[in-house]
């Protein structure tokens, strides 16, 4: 039923939430039933069931994400000297951060290593 490896998360949003859910409380089909035709698992349109009844229709709105900063300057081609140094900043503060948590990351992708660089355990 869940995605493939690497497969990205579906989103779905508030209207298509609202619509599930009406499906499942009108009674007519039950929560397994939807979710095989929506191809999505009955766990997560239980919590939305529950959510709406709770809390109401706001409820089922999604929460914004805060994006990475890097997202600005990865996207750009031609970056100003002023962004550059941003952007070597922002990797130095990810870098430090990474190192005060014990572990640095060698290679890039799906090749990316977690190298531990004191005893704690990385997980």
């Amino acid at each position: 039923m869940g995605r493939h490896k690497g497969g990205k998360n579906k989103h779905w949003s508030k209207d298509e939430k609202l619509r599930i859910v009406n499906r499942v409380l009108q009674g007519d089909e039950s929560i397994r039933a939807v979710a095989r035709v929506e191809k999505i698992g009955g766990a997560m349109i239980g919590k939305w069931v529950k959510k709406y009844l709770e809390e109401g229709e706001e409820s089922l709105q999604n929460k914004n994400k805060q994006a990475s900063p890097l997202i600005g300057f990865i996207n750009k081609k031609n970056l100003t000297q002023l962004e550059e140094l941003e952007l070597e900043n922002i990797k130095l503060k990810i870098e430090n951060e990474r190192l005060k948590k014990g572990y640095k990351v060698k290679g890039v992708g799906q090749k990316k290593e977690f190298i531990s660089i004191s005893k704690k355990n990385l997980k």
